[in-house]
């Protein structure tokens, strides 16, 4: 599958993702729940991995209940997300979208947005307090939601433009609107491994300061090497 871009680009996203696979590896990863998986997203941007994921083990064992999260004091959720990137700001967020999200339906169950259409499920999400495109596609891809929208995190957006699939100054929405018409027939555990072999290149080979070509899967393929 040859994705529709004027940009130089040759090399198709299977032969970027077949490459990655034999490279990395089958790297694995966690479906929860989707609220579950909207809390973790939230508090996660610009946050180690390891960081956010402690965090969200310590919220969840403090609040096993999503109604008592959502009723709980953003400052008390704070004190718990601490170590978080910009924790004061997610923990109004995660309290305000609960509330929301509890408001408009009724319950804190996300199962609704099984049947709707990806672009108006992503949509729905936005509307709820610190909630991008990053986030919404996280909740419907990698939660047991299983939906097709493709995560795209820093170190994925980084290699997409890169390799020349989007443009040097693309945003993350603007990449995925780019990206998602050339994956129409991936599943969503296709766009979920894409995702995490990106990731992980970004991380240890093609990083924000520097990339390291020379030990790079994919340097006989990309532009910038």
């Amino acid at each position: 599958m040859q994705l529709p871009l004027d940009l130089g680009q040759t090399t198709t996203i299977e032969s970027v993702r077949n490459r990655l696979r034999r490279h990395f590896g089958i790297l694995s990863y966690r479906r929860r729940d989707p609220i579950g998986q909207l809390i973790k997203s939230m508090i996660s941007g610009r946050t180690r991995d390891e960081i956010s994921r402690q965090a969200y083990n310590k919220l969840v064992e403090h609040y096993p209940d999503y109604s008592r999260l959502a009723d709980a004091e953003p400052k008390d959720i704070q004190r718990i997300i601490a170590r978080v990137t910009f924790s004061d700001a997610k923990a109004t967020w995660v309290s305000q979208a609960l509330r929301m999200i509890r408001a408009r339906v009724s319950t804190l169950d996300l199962e609704f947005l099984r049947d709707w259409p990806v672009e108006l499920a992503l949509a729905w999400l936005e509307n709820l307090p610190g909630v991008g495109r990053k986030v919404s596609a996280s909740t419907l891809n990698f939660s047991t939601l299983r939906r097709p929208a493709l995560i795209l995190d820093s170190h994925a957006l980084r290699v997409l433009r890169r390799l020349n699939f989007v443009p040097p100054n693309a945003d993350t929405e603007t990449a995925f609107e780019i990206m998602m018409p050339a994956l129409t027939h991936w599943s969503a555990d296709d766009l979920s491994e894409l995702h995490c072999l990106l990731k992980t290149l970004g991380q240890i080979h093609c990083t924000h300061y520097r990339a390291h070509c020379a030990s790079c899967p994919l340097q006989s393929l990309c532009p910038y090497a």
